[in-house]
Formats: structure tokens, sequence, C-alpha cells
């Protein structure tokens, strides 16, 4: 029997996944793969599945044998055996490129042997509304661990370790307890006897300047850039910059913003919200002020000519907000929310002026007579939100002393029968 030749399948995909063209030479496809792999590396937070397509079109392109079956069949024939596949792991063939990896692994190149992230260390980093609005950068004196340079890390003169006896080089211990008859509760903890570390270090070959420990501390002063229109609850990345440990890939250092409460100003998204009360003189013939900014600017605040400002109401300023996120040229706006703070009482002198400006009075419309027959009522001053606390402490007492009669009699009840 004759053997069909292969039907023809995409071949530009690979290509397409490392960002390099057809005619890509051989140091093309590897800064691209470099480039790539870095970027998507699960240890650095990439896609898994991306850096597996990466390795996978990297394997195939880097071998002339394959890139040329690939080219004239595309991927369906290596997939069918053509050329011998590409089945590799992708940390292998990470592993094997970079020799041991980027960030700072040894040889080797099994996917046991990869280095296991630390954690990352999170502060908070109080700002004022004029650090948001102007931007700022604040230096803050850290400190954290680094690796050893005397020992390289190792905690020995020698470079020697044994394994732990205590948990068998696992690092943890396993404990059971019982907590009741016949019940047992199992518990993983780190190993006492080397922290978690799985190795001890005998006492005279210890490093004399971490004391075994591997890592010393150290000092560090970072700088914080707090950029114009940053919002509360940000985050500032300073990568790689945590605690360092051996065979570890360094975590980060991340600051997230804490907005402190402004005295004149709230914040909502890119707006600014100012509260500002007037007279009632101020109200009905016009008011003029100055308010300052943020960044300390005079802002003229005024009426119109004849405006009539009503409580509660809002007026807004266009680009007089927050700058904007990393478009600082462009601003919300400041909203000024006015009140109105209106006189204790009149006397009759100020009632009689008044009505001579103000627009009249409604008509009552009702004769005398009808007013006779009319009840006088008298108006208190009331605090409605005290009232109201006061009228549902009385009707809860009232409900409790309800519920005492209720169960009493209903105890007598029972003790007849």
């Amino acid at each position: 029997m004759f053997g069909r030749a292969p039907k023809k399948s995409d071949n530009t995909r690979y290509y397409e996944i490392l960002g390099v063209p057809k005619s890509a030479s051989q140091d093309d496809l590897k800064k691209a793969y470099r480039k790539a792999a870095i970027k998507n590396h699960p240890d650095k937070g990439g896609d898994p599945e991306k850096f597996k397509e990466l390795a996978q079109a990297y394997e195939v392109l880097s071998d002339p044998e394959k890139r040329e079956i690939y080219d004239q069949y595309g991927e369906d024939a290596l997939k069918e055996g053509m050329g011998g596949g590409g089945g590799h792991d992708p940390f292998d063939i990470f592993s094997s490129f970079f020799g041991g990896g980027p960030f700072g692994g040894g040889g080797g190149s099994s996917r046991g042997r990869r280095q296991r992230r630390g954690e990352d260390v999170i502060h908070p980093l109080k700002v004022s509304l004029e650090d948001l609005y102007n931007g700022t950068s604040k230096k803050l004196s850290l400190s954290r661990n680094v690796i050893c340079q005397k020992c390289k890390g190792k905690g020995s003169k020698s470079g020697a370790s044994m394994k732990c006896s205590g948990c068998q080089g696992s690092g943890m211990r396993v404990t059971i307890r019982q907590i009741g008859p016949g019940m047992i509760q199992q518990m993983q903890q780190p190993c006492n006897e080397c922290r978690g570390t799985g190795e001890t270090i005998n006492e005279k070959d210890r490093c004399p300047q971490c004391k075994g420990e591997k890592v010393v501390p150290e000092k560090k002063v970072l700088e914080v850039v707090v950029e114009k229109g940053m919002q509360n609850g940000q985050k500032i990345t300073f990568p790689g910059e945590a605690d360092e440990a051996p065979d570890t890939v360094t975590g980060d250092i991340v600051f997230v913003l804490q907005l402190k409460d402004h005295s004149k100003f709230k914040r909502k998204g890119d707006d600014l919200f100012f509260e500002h009360t007037l007279s009632l003189s101020e109200a009905l013939c016009g008011f003029q002020y100055v308010l300052t900014h943020l960044d300390n600017r005079q802002l003229l605040i005024k009426s119109n000519p004849g405006e009539v400002v009503k409580p509660d109401q809002f007026k807004a300023i266009n680009d007089e907000g927050m700058p904007m996120y990393q478009r600082p040229f462009m601003r919300g706006k400041l909203y000024i929310h006015f009140t109105v703070d209106f006189p204790e009482s009149l006397t009759l002198d100020q009632c009689k002026a008044l009505e001579t400006v103000l627009p009249p009075r409604l008509a009552t419309q009702m004769t005398d007579m009808e007013l006779d027959e009319c009840e006088e009522t008298t108006l208190h001053d009331v605090n409605i939100e005290e009232e109201m606390r006061r009228k549902q402490a009385q009707a809860q007492e009232a409900y409790e002393e309800d519920d005492d009669v209720h169960g009493g009699a209903q105890r007598v009840q029972c003790a007849q029968q």
C-alpha cells in the first residue's frame, strides 16, 4: 500500500506565538523565546499555558529538521510522528536554555529543581489628599534579609549540611493528639529542630557571619513615588525587594496607599467635593469668597448678579478636580455644596423691611369668622433623630412589659391545672 502525503495544516502559529516572521534566524528565535519565557514564567506570575506554548514553539523551530517539516506540512505532521514530535517538559527547555534559569537557580534541568517564590511584604503607606493631588515621593528605611555573602547562602564554612533527623529532610513533622474517646487529631507543622528547612548544620561548621542562618539583616532605603491622581488602596510594587532566601525567588515589597481624611475636601473618583456655608444675605443678594485649593492656589468663588443660591444646592467648576492618574493634565470637576445659615429670629422691624422687598406672602383667602372657628396650635422645636430614638425605646419597654404580663398569666394557669 502506498502511504498518503500528510494534509497541509496551519504552519504559522508557532511563529506568531514567538512573535517572529517565518524568515527569522536562530538568533532571532532565541531572543524572542528568552524575552517571552521570562515574562510568562509561572514563578513570576505568568500564564502557565502561554509558557507551555512558547516552549513547544521554540523546541520545534529551533530544530532545523522539525522546522522544515512544520514549514511544509504544519503542526499536524509533527503530531503524527514526522520529526519526532514535541513533547518535552517546558521547564526542562527553559532550564537547559538558561542554564538553570534567570531567577538565581543552579544547574539541573528537572522540574523538581524549580525554585519556590518567596512571600511578598505588604506595607500600608498613609498619604494625604494633597499628596495624591500634587504627587510626592517618600523615602522609607526598611530592614530585610539578604543572602549571606560569606557562605553564599550555604550556612556553613564548608558548604556542607546534613539531612534533619527529626523530619527526615521534609521540613515538616506530623503530631497526633487525642481529642476525645476514640478520636484523634493529626496536625502537620514545621519541624522544630531545623525550623522547617529540612537540614541541619554542624555547630563547629556554621558560618561565623550568619551563624548558620544563611541570611543576614540589611537596612535599605526605598524611594516611593506617589504619582498624581493615584487612588486610595492603589499598590506601588518594588519587584524582588522582599526577604531573600536560598533557592527562593525573592518576593516583592508592595506599598498600599491609605488616604487620610481631609478637613475640607472629599474625593470621589476624579472629582472633589467642598462644603461651604452662606449666610442668608449672601444666598439672596450674592457672595464672593476665596477658596484655597490643594496646591495652595487661591480660587475666587462668586455668584452671578441677581442669582439666588438655594439650600443644599451644588455648583461645579470644570477642570479643578483631581488629576487623572497617568493623565495629570486632565482633571475632574470641583463640586461645591452650599448650605444656607438662616438667622435664629428676626425683629418686627426686620420683618417689615423684608416684606417690602421679598415676594408677597400668599393670601389666606379666609374670613375672620372662618378663622375664629379654627383651633390655634403651638409649634415646638424638636431634634427629630432624638425624638425617634426616644419613641423606639418606649416601644421596646412597652413590648417587654406586655411580654412579662402574658408570661406570668400563663405560668399561673399551668399551676392551677
